[in-house]
C-alpha cells in the first residue's frame, strides 16, 4: 500500500472507531455473555457456574414458562392481527382526502407518543370494574360492564383493546404506503368498473402488502417484548396469572429472583421463537407480497 492509501485506511478507521466500540460494548459483548450465561447457573452476586443446558432442560418443565408462553402466544393471536386490520383501516379512511387530514393523522398518532407507564396508570382509571369510564359509558346502553383487571377471562382481552390505543404509528406507516400508491391503477379500476370495496382488493392491498409484511413483522417482535404496560396494570400476572406474560416472567427471574443464568435461557428461547415466527412470516408472504418492479 502506498503511504496515501495507509492515511486513508487508517483515518477510514478512525472514523469507524466509535461505531465499532460502540456495537461490541453494547451489542456483541451482551450477546455473547448472555448465551454464556444461559449455560450457567449465575445469581449476578456470585460467580458464574458451568451447568452445561441445565436452565433449558429446567425451561420444559416450568409450569410458569409454558403459562407465561401460552399467555403471550394468546395475547399476540388477538392483538396483532387486530391491530394491523384497525391501522390499516384508519390509513385508508385518512387516504380519502376528507377535510382537516392533518388534525385526524396526530389525533390518531399522539396517542402512540405517550409514556408506556403514564399508559398503564390512564388505563388503571379506564378499566376500573366499580367506578371506571369504560363501564359507566357501557352502563349507559343498559350493559352491565364486568371487572375488566380483576377477572381472569376479561383480563387478556382488556390488554388487547388497550394495544389498539397505540396503533398511530402503524397508521401513518400504512398512509406514507398508500400515497405512492399509482394514481393510474385506481383510474383503471374505476374505468373497469369496480367500485370502493373491488379497488380496496385488488389495488390497494397489493400495493401497500410489503408495508403490511414490515408491520406485521414489527408487530409480531413487539408482542413478545410486551412487558411495561401489564407490569404496572397487573403485577405478578394478576388475576391467577391470565396475563403474566413471557417478558415479566424473564424479568422477575433476572431481577426478583437473581436467576440471570435462567432469565438468559429464556432470552435465548424468545430470540428463537420471533426468529421462528419471523421466517414462517416471510416465507408464506412469497406469494402474498407485490414488490413494485419485481
Amino acid at each position: 500500500m502506498t503511504r496515501q492509501e495507509k492515511r486513508t485506511l487508517r483515518n477510514g478507521l478512525g472514523f469507524v472507531s466509535p461505531w465499532f466500540v460502540g456495537l461490541s460494548v453494547f451489542l456483541l459483548y451482551p450477546i455473547i455473555a448472555s448465551f454464556y450465561f444461559s449455560l450457567c447457573e449465575y445469581s449476578v452476586l456470585m460467580k458464574p457456574q458451568f451447568i452445561g443446558l441445565g436452565n433449558y432442560a429446567d425451561l420444559f418443565t416450568d409450569e410458569v414458562f409454558w403459562k407465561a408462553l401460552g399467555n403471550t402466544l394468546g395475547y399476540a393471536a388477538f392483538a396483532l392481527p387486530l391491530g394491523v386490520v384497525v391501522s390499516l383501516g384508519l390509513a385508508i379512511l385518512l387516504n380519502t382526502g376528507v377535510r382537516g387530514m392533518t388534525v385526524y393523522r396526530t389525533i390518531f398518532f399522539v396517542p402512540s407518543l405517550v409514556p408506556m407507564v403514564a399508559l398503564a396508570i390512564l388505563w388503571l382509571w379506564i378499566f376500573n370494574g366499580e367506578h371506571g369510564v369504560l363501564n359507566h359509558v357501557l352502563g349507559l346502553i343498559g350493559i352491565k360492564g364486568p371487572g375488566w383487571l380483576s377477572d381472569p377471562f376479561w383480563a387478556k382481552p382488556a390488554l388487547v383493546l388497550l394495544t389498539l390505543w397505540g396503533v398511530g404509528h402503524a397508521v401513518v406507516i400504512y398512509l406514507a404506503g398508500l400515497q405512492s400508491a399509482p394514481q393510474q391503477l385506481y383510474e383503471a379500476a374505476e374505468l373497469d368498473g369496480a367500485n370502493w370495496g373491488q379497488k380496496v382488493r385488488h389495488v390497494t392491498l397489493p400495493m401497500v402488502s410489503p408495508v403490511i409484511l414490515f408491520n406485521t413483522i414489527m408487530g409480531l417482535i413487539g408482542v413478545f417484548q410486551f412487558f411495561a404496560v401489564p407490569y404496572v396494570m397487573s403485577p405478578r400476572g394478576q388475576p391467577a396469572r391470565s396475563t403474566y406474560f413471557f417478558a415479566m416472567y424473564l424479568y422477575d427471574n433476572a431481577f426478583s429472583y437473581l436467576r440471570m443464568g435462567y432469565a438468559s435461557a429464556m432470552a435465548w428461547i424468545m430470540f428463537l421463537i420471533i426468529l421462528v415466527l419471523t421466517l414462517l412470516a416471510l416465507k408464506f408472504s412469497e406469494r402474498l407480497v407485490y414488490y413494485e418492479g419485481g
